[in-house]
């Protein structure tokens, strides 16, 4: 039975196929024809009855009628030999369907199964030899910027996947990309990323949240929305507690303005230390992430 994490990956594909190309294309040096669009195509490749010949994800690039190139992106998490034969059996399936290039592309979060599904597969037809492309730990680049982490999320949340336990500095990032990004998009991303983490990065990622006033966006983090070191303390006292989340929110939108490359004038930062109160910060940072100009912010 498909797990979570097997789940989630498809779902980020799915979600925009076009991640597919750039992954054959950045990561691996294949050449997938440039057809301004990938979309996802049906997985049920089953002529009769069966239940064990349905691939994760298709993708299609080109046009819906005539594409010129397919994917299929398979998500395995341990080594397993009859799923290792079924690789062959879907990409020459495809390909006889298409008429067209195939690419078989295997996301395997382990070292070993990634290695495992690296190795050739001798068919026994004559000439045929079948190799899958596997991103697995050694592929998924370490991301260590914020800007690249938001300028590529499906990326950034891979890297937390495959390295959040041994670089904490990764997951750290991540969530300092969040601001950067689209709120709607962070959120998706986030929910993404956290699904695909092991349960210790996603403690790290609770931690994060739960530490900071900036949007926050899964479910944990919502409930635990500015609580930070002051949970738990002057429970009656909402007043005081919304005037400490005010602070943390000025030191939010600081660092917002300042990673987005704005020169703030020292009546703006006045404004802003001065100012109690905690949605008119939070509107503020909200026009701070997408906004061209500080007339955009403040106005």
């Amino acid at each position: 039975m498909p797990s979570p994490l097997h789940d989630t990956i498809n779902e980020l594909f799915r979600n925009r196929p076009e991640f597919a190309v750039e992954v054959l294309r950045d990561l691996m040096g294949i050449s997938v024809p440039e057809a301004g669009s990938a979309e996802v195509a049906s997985n049920d490749f089953n002529d009769r009855p069966s239940k064990d010949f349905r691939p994760d994800t298709v993708i299609t690039v080109g046009p819906t009628r005539h594409p010129l190139h397919g994917i299929i992106v398979e998500v395995q998490q341990a080594k397993s030999e009859s799923k290792r034969r079924q690789l062959p059996r879907y990409a020459a399936t495809l390909w006889l369907h298409l008429q067209r290039p195939v690419t078989v592309l295997c996301v395997c979060p382990d070292p070993g199964a990634a290695a495992y599904y690296t190795e050739p597969i001798k068919t026994g037809l004559p000439g045929y030899t079948f190799q899958a492309l596997v991103l697995g730990p050694d592929a998924v680049p370490v991301i260590t910027d914020p800007k690249e982490a938001a300028a590529h999320p499906e990326l950034a949340a891979m890297s937390v996947m495959m390295h959040g336990e041994q670089r904490r500095p990764v997951v750290e990032v991540f969530v300092e990309s969040l601001p950067l990004m689209e709120p709607e998009h962070a959120a998706s991303y986030y929910e993404y990323t956290y699904k695909m983490a092991s349960k210790a990065v996603q403690k790290i990622l609770e931690e994060l949240v739960s530490s900071t006033t900036w949007p926050v966006y899964s479910p944990f983090a919502k409930e635990h929305f500015g609580r930070g070191k002051e949970e738990g303390r002057e429970e009656g006292r909402e007043e005081g507690r919304e005037e400490g989340r005010a602070e943390e929110g000025v030191r939010m939108l600081l660092r917002i303005l300042a990673a987005r490359g704005f020169d703030v004038p020292e009546n703006i930062r006045d404004r802003i230390r001065t100012s109690k109160d905690l949605r008119e910060i939070e509107r503020w940072a909200d026009r701070a992430i997408v906004a061209t100009s500080l007339d955009e912010v403040f106005d």
